[in-house]
Formats: structure tokens, sequence, C-alpha cells
């Protein structure tokens, strides 16, 4: 009696996983991701960018990936954008994204800092972060296992900036 309980018992098991595993990976990967964005995106972003910039698609999956949702408005020239941001030409990079707030995210910053930078109060003066250039490891410009340190900008509206993070490794980026 007990093998035909435990034969009933594999057998039920084996029914129920053969019929979830029959569900669509695309399906479930849909419903997955609809409740990780239903959950995590309450942050837009207007990204800014060049229509075919690869690193800057790359950077926007990133930012999705890690509770944002971007709205893209691709230009073949923002410079406009960026100077009406403040943001001096010494510290801007290929794309610029900015939150409902004004805020402005010059360049490859990672959406970990983003969301700190987001829950912060800042004073007045106080633009947005930078990535300046392209560094080599970042979100969107990753080139295999290389990785450049790099500094994360807190940019200030009279042209100043202070160390807002050092990041010193491809793994203190998320």
């Amino acid at each position: 009696m007990f093998s035909n309980k435990l034969t009933l018992k594999v057998l039920f098991t084996v029914v129920l996983v053969l019929t979830l595993a029959s569900c669509s990976d695309d399906e479930a990967i849909s419903n997955a991701t609809q409740s990780k964005n239903t959950t995590l995106q309450s942050i837009v972003l207007d990204v800014y960018k060049s229509p075919t910039c690869g690193c800057c698609k790359k950077w926007i999956s990133h930012i999705n990936d890690n509770g944002f949702e971007s709205k893209i408005h691709s230009y073949q020239s923002f410079a406009a954008i960026k100077d009406k941001k403040g943001i001096a030409p010494r510290y801007r990079s290929c794309h610029t994204a900015i939150s409902k707030d004004g805020y402005a995210f010059e360049g490859h910053v990672p959406a970990k800092f983003i969301q700190k930078f987001m829950k912060e109060k800042h004073a007045e003066d106080v633009i947005g972060l930078s990535v300046p250039a392209m560094p080599v490891g970042t979100p969107g410009m990753e080139v295999g296992d290389k990785f450049q340190p790099y500094k994360v900008l807190l940019l200030k509206s009279d042209g100043t900036y202070e160390i807002y993070a050092n990041v010193d490794s491809y793994e203190e980026q998320f």
C-alpha cells in the first residue's frame, strides 16, 4: 500500500512539473518582467541620445533592468539639451537622461547611483550626476573583462563638481 501512495505522489509530481514546463519560456519571462516592472519601475527618465549609438541602447537596457522606465528621444545633435541643463562640456558623454524632477544623469551612470541620488535631498544648486567620457566597463561600455576605474560626479549649476562615488571595480557598480 505504501508503494502505491508513493507511486501516486511521484506521478502527481511528474504531471505537475510537465504541466508547468509546458508554459512557453517567453510567457514566463514576460510575466516575470511584467511583475518586476510593475514593482520597480516608478522612476521615469527621459533619455536623449543619438539614434545610432549602441552603447546608449545597452545603458538604457541596464537602467530598465534596474527599476527605471525610459522614454527615448533620438536626435542627431542634442547639445542644446545639455546646455539647457547646465552640463559643461568637460562633464559630457554620449547621452543625457533627465528625471521628472529635472535632474540630469549624464553618460554611463550606473542605475545603483541614480537610485541612491533620487532618494536623497539635494541643495538647489545640484544639477545631477555625470560619468564623463565613456569609461570602459561602465554599464553599456562593457568590453570583455576590461574595466577602467572611474568617478561619478555630482554636478553643480556653477560648473563645479564633487565626487559622488569612486568606482574601482566592475562589481561596485551593481
